[in-house]
């Protein structure tokens, strides 16, 4: 399904650098994101980024906190061995797991012309044309920016913005274990239901198949074209102690 734009493309797509890393724990990310963001800001990094990944299973919580949100006691989560990770982007709790696609977009807003609004907007456009390819219909929903198919929710976005540059971003339920959403009310909201792109299309997804067609939308949506870094073109931005 071909993607709209969130504005008329240009001549000449606008070239943005596009890097698909391996699975990587969630604070090393976090760390990542932090130098990427200040290098963008300064101009070291010259171009807007798109960082596609995994992670290892991780709850994280957003701003508004959300370990309230914790409907099994502390001690099952500390003996899971999964950790709880408390973060600057927007949101509630949620999960992070293999399985899952997050695109975390290092984006200079003012100079690629993008409120925030349009943005997540965008992102959303994009997740949902995500989920098209593979033929599930999902929707947006006024209770909670991401993306549904119906009452279950497929996709989530949660963003922070320093000093006029976009990190974090969204998170994609492609094949991910389910079980971990039900040690929490996800986002905070409570009865309703989360989903995976397998469990709509009931039949197996190819994780590669997912991020190829997460790229191709991404440059659809924001009218760019990703020219493609290797992950260890990153460590020229990693924050030195």
């Amino acid at each position: 399904m071909a993607a709209t734009p969130i504005r008329p493309p240009p001549a000449a797509p606008r070239v943005c650098y596009g890097v698909a890393l391996p699975q990587i724990d969630y604070r090393a990310a976090w760390g990542l994101q932090a130098g990427l963001v200040a290098a963008r800001r300064e101009g070291r990094l010259e171009r807007d980024l798109f960082i596609f990944l995994e992670h290892p299973p991780v709850f994280t919580l957003g701003r508004r906190g959300g370990r309230e949100n914790l409907v099994v006691p502390e001690a099952l989560l500390e003996k899971s061995g999964i950790p709880v990770v408390q973060v600057e982007r927007g949101g509630n709790i949620t999960y992070h797991g293999p399985g899952q696609l997050v695109v975390y977009p290092i984006i200079d807003l003012q100079a690629a012309g993008l409120g925030v609004t349009e943005y997540v907007s965008a992102l959303e456009t994009v997740m949902i044309r995500l989920a098209a390819d593979f033929g599930v219909n999902a929707q947006r929903d006024a209770r909670n920016r991401g993306v549904w198919v119906g009452n279950n929710k497929l996709g989530s976005i949660g963003i922070a913005v320093r000093r006029g540059v976009s990190f974090h971003g969204l998170a994609f339920n492609a094949t991910l274990s389910l079980a971990p959403f039900g040690w929490i009310n996800p986002c905070g909201l409570k009865d309703v239901g989360m989903t995976t792109l397998a469990c709509e299309r009931g039949a197996p997804v190819s994780m590669a198949a997912v991020h190829q067609a997460a790229w191709r939308q991404i440059e659809a949506v924001f009218g760019v074209r990703l020219e493609r870094k290797p992950p260890e073109w990153l460590e020229t931005f990693a924050v030195r102690e």
